[in-house]
Parts: C-alpha cells; structure tokens; sequence
C-alpha cells in the first residue's frame, strides 16, 4: 500500500471524529480518514500532528494528504484556534 500510493511514511493518524464547523471540517476531511502528510512532513503518529499544529500556523493555508480507501488525497486546510471551553 505505501510504495502503490507513493506514501512517505508506513503510518498515519486515524481521524476518528471531524467536527462540521472545524478547518479540517471545512476543508473535507472525513472520519476514518487516514492523515499520512501534514504540510509536507510525514505523520507517523499523534505527536507528529501536534508538533505541526503550533500558534503560527493559525490562519496559513497547508495541505494535508490523507487515505481515503483505495484513494490518496490531498486537501488544503487553514488551521484555527481551538474554541474555548464553556
């Protein structure tokens, strides 16, 4: 699967939830989506997603490559601030 999809990594990030009104939400990512690239950084885990997603990326469009199926995809995303707790 990786070398058929040219991937860069053997691993990923699962998305098991996307909120409608997030910027991944917005951008078209679904749940089960497997994120494999985050601005052109493999991600092999968790950690690596949040090492990407620092202050300074808020409001800078990125791409993301994720597996959708059989498909590889590739979407543009504008990081937000996460909303604060009520």
């Amino acid at each position: 699967m990786v070398r058929h999809r040219g991937l860069v990594a053997e691993s990923g990030v699962l998305i098991i939830q996307v909120e409608p009104d997030s910027p991944a939400g917005r951008a078209g990512v679904r749940e089960r989506d497997l994120l494999v690239e985050y601005d052109g950084s493999p991600m092999t885990g968790i950690d690596d997603l949040r090492r990407m997603l620092t202050e300074q990326r808020i409001g800078k469009r990125t791409q993301m490559t994720a597996v959708r199926g059989p498909d590889k995809l590739t979407v543009e995303v504008v990081p937000g601030e996460s909303p604060q707790p009520a």
